[in-house]
């Protein structure tokens, strides 16, 4: 049981490609990532590993002076969920119409379809009840979490988790090259903070 102990902004998109290059120019972000020739603009940025996610979030503070990093693993779960209690904050099945993933797949008798096989513009499909797009699929989240196996010693005020294994961080939302059983509300993955992959992507929350 988690109680998030302050308010937090949750960004309505996940970063995308234009953002990202913004951050670039400024000199805030040192790498321009490959964009699997699928495009860039309002497309998710992707092929970031945690690091430059990180040093995204940290320039736009700068830039800003608000206080902007990545979720964390709990306020993560806390925004996709948006009040609900499903397996799904769109409900106990999803469809291709409301989420980017392998819709050839199907979760709990969900219908099929042709997969779109890469990521979507940003927005694409509708939002959750807090108006939070792509919190399932399109492209996975980087969190602040370093990864644990279980929740055991985990932060129960919304806090990050500084121990365990920090050389691999918490993902969430699962991703466009998903099964619909990933993009669970509930459902944790991680990956090493050193590592690219073109369903990879992040988007920043911010201390009020």
């Amino acid at each position: 049981q988690v109680r998030i102990a302050k308010p937090f902004a949750a960004g309505k998109f996940e970063v995308t490609f234009e953002e990202w290059g913004v951050c670039v120019k400024d000199g805030g972000c040192s790498d321009n990532p490959q964009d699997q020739g699928w495009g860039r603009g309002r497309q998710p940025v992707i092929n970031v590993f945690w690091l430059e996610a990180k040093a995204y979030a940290e320039w736009l503070s700068r830039k800003t002076g608000k206080n902007y990093r990545l979720f964390t693993e709990s306020q993560w779960e806390y925004a996709a969920r948006a009040g609900t209690t499903t397996t799904f904050s769109l409900g106990d099945r999803i469809s291709p119409q409301q989420a980017n993933y392998d819709t050839a797949g199907s979760y709990a008798g969900s219908a099929v379809a042709t997969t779109r096989g890469r990521p979507a513009p940003v927005g694409s499909y509708p939002a959750n009840g807090f108006g939070l797009h792509d919190m399932h699929g399109n492209v996975y989240e980087w969190t602040e979490d370093c990864y644990n196996s279980n929740y055991n010693g985990a932060p129960t005020d919304g806090g990050a988790r500084s121990s365990g294994n920090c050389s691999r961080r918490v993902l969430r939302g699962g991703s466009w090259d998903d099964n619909p059983d990933i993009l669970r509300s509930a459902n944790r993955s991680q990956g090493n903070t050193i590592f690219r992959f073109n369903n990879f992507g992040f988007r920043v929350s911010r201390a009020d």
